[in-house]
């Protein structure tokens, strides 16, 4: 089912720390937003508004890039290998902790995940792809998109609907499809780039995209995503 946006959100671009990648700088889920403690606070309240979440400030292995080190969704999160016990204690009262096992350890670039399904980086270990699978409570397969391995950039999945890599296949479409069992579409962010993972932060509420997003690749998220205008 489609939802509108409410009637009184504006312009919903905006950049993170000075930079439109914002799904790179945080990481959002149905019921929490993840953000870098050096994140202005003004954007936080508006990144709460678009998204109708409370947002956590923190740091993931002494970084600020959330987005590229964290997966989640409503049941849990999978943390790069390289967090600390802070990081996890900083989110264990917002769902499952589990830090993400192997050499592939940026399970933000690695892992595309909603409420019901994941994908995954094919080089993931069975073992990684186990832990994963019992932290989010989902079914996990691997796979690429757009021939691409880090398949949380080049994709963003809400429980509404699949926005991917313009170089999608027909073989990773209906693999996709079979997946998550939502609508799948193609489109961009921020002016033209393909790894629309790393320029949208969105749910089955709302999103924001990176400042350099036309109006046009707007359009486009908003229908991929199940969003009325």
């Amino acid at each position: 089912m489609k939802q509108s946006l409410q009637a009184n959100d504006g312009d919903r671009r905006l950049n993170i720390v000075g930079s439109p990648v914002v799904g790179v700088f945080a990481r959002c889920t149905e019921n929490v937003l993840l953000v870098p403690p050096v994140t202005r606070p003004e954007v936080i309240e508006v990144l709460e508004g678009y998204l109708n979440v409370t947002s956590v400030t923190t740091w993931m292995g002494g970084s600020s890039v959330l987005g590229s080190l964290i997966c989640g969704n409503s049941t849990g999160f999978v943390l790069t290998s390289r967090a600390s016990v802070k990081d996890m204690e900083d989110l264990v009262p917002y769902g499952r902790v589990a830090r993400l096992p192997g050499k592939i350890s940026a399970a933000g670039n690695v892992i595309l995940a909603n409420d019901s399904a994941a994908l995954a980086h094919p080089g993931l270990s069975a073992r990684a792809c186990e832990v994963v699978s019992k932290t989010l409570g989902v079914p996990v397969r691997r796979g690429t998109i757009g021939g691409l391995k880090t398949v949380g950039m080049t994709a963003v999945a809400t429980n509404q609907g699949v926005l991917v890599h313009p170089r999608l296949t027909e073989t990773e479409l209906a693999d996709l499809e079979d997946l998550f069992e939502l609508p799948v579409d193609v489109g961009t962010v921020n002016f033209g780039s393909p790894l629309v993972g790393s320029g949208i932060l969105a749910n089955s509420k709302g999103y924001v995209a990176g400042e350099e997003t036309t109006g046009p690749e707007l359009g486009r998220i908003e229908d991929a995503l199940g969003f009325v205008g």
